[in-house]
């Protein structure tokens, strides 16, 4: 099995460089600047559950001439469009692709593009961030990889990419209902983005402040009760774990969307908070507390342009 991961930034970065500790072919598509910089120093992970130092095999845009049996997208939902062109080539008749973006509708995207049989669902949960020199720093002890069919006919890589992940040592979950699981994290996302944007602050800061807790419950009610409308409810249980990391007063969790904030980047508001919104209105739910959010962040955006 042949594995291609979009990216090596810090999510393509970690579980790539994870499956080829584990024994699994990698490689890495990257823009040139990323490649001369991994061929210098390799590839670096630092974690809570080993550091990892790799040599990776590398292919660019230019270079890329062969098929892989597994592509796995990492890149933010506004660069879908150049990613899709960036692994076409490499999209073979047995291939299958599995995105790990954050939101749910790149799936209608992906299948329009290359086909329901060569698309998976997937979920990452996991804290990273890319250093400027190049090291990828994984900042909590949370690192979920979630896999499965979307009920169209299973592909034969599945299973060998299952046994590669659970022999990994990330918390590896194939999942019946992978759609559901896509669903819970985006609820859990946009509760979190829209929270740490808005206030600019971690968890544990929010929580100290005077309508903190309230603000976080209710955004968190307001994003699960979309998901329920829409006919993805959260298990009760599922809901809990979330709410007692987005409640813990001791907590530094940050969204990545903050981090893209306090550097001026482009964020994945519209993906995120943007789509739960239009699904919230579809379903004439009120929802104020995240079209606060959004607005915060729509504000942002346009000051960032200019």
């Amino acid at each position: 099995m042949r594995i291609l991961v979009l990216g090596a930034g810090g999510i393509g970065g970690y579980y790539g460089a994870r499956m080829h500790a584990a024994g699994g072919d990698v490689t890495f598509l990257v823009r040139p600047g990323r490649a001369d910089q991994l061929r210098e120093k390799g590839l670096q992970v630092f974690s809570p559950f080993g550091d990892l130092q790799i040599t990776p095999k590398l292919v660019t845009k230019d270079t890329l001439t062969e098929t892989f049996d597994v592509i796995i997208l990492t890149c933010k939902a506004f660069d879908l469009d150049s990613a899709m062109e960036a692994i076409a080539p490499a999209v073979g008749d047995k291939s299958v692709i599995v995105p790990l973006l954050n939101g749910v509708r790149h799936i209608d995207r992906l299948v329009a593009r290359f086909g329901a049989a060569r698309v998976l669902g997937g979920v990452a949960l996991i804290s990273v961030a890319l250093a400027p020199t190049g090291e990828i720093q994984h900042l909590n002890k949370l690192h979920r990889f979630t896999v499965g069919s979307l009920g169209w006919r299973a592909s034969p890589w599945l299973e060998p990419l299952s046994k590669l992940m659970e022999s990994s040592g990330v918390d590896f979950v194939l999942a019946d209902n992978v759609g559901q699981a896509m669903w819970d994290k985006i609820v859990f996302l946009a509760t979190l983005a829209g929270a740490t944007c808005l206030m600019r602050s971690s968890v544990g800061i929010i929580m100290g402040t005077l309508a903190g807790e309230k603000f976080i419950n209710g955004l968190l009610d307001e994003c699960a009760a979309i998901a329920d409308a829409n006919g993805r409810k959260l298990a009760e249980t599922q809901l809990t774990v979330f709410r007692n990391m987005l409640t813990d007063r001791n907590s530094a969790l940050v969204a990545s969307m903050l981090r893209d904030v306090e550097a001026n980047k482009p964020t994945e508001a519209d993906h995120i908070l943007g789509d739960m919104i239009a699904w919230a209105e579809n379903k004439k739910l009120d929802v104020p507390l995240l079209r606060l959010a959004y607005s915060h962040l729509q504000a942002y955006e346009r000051r960032r342009q200019g």
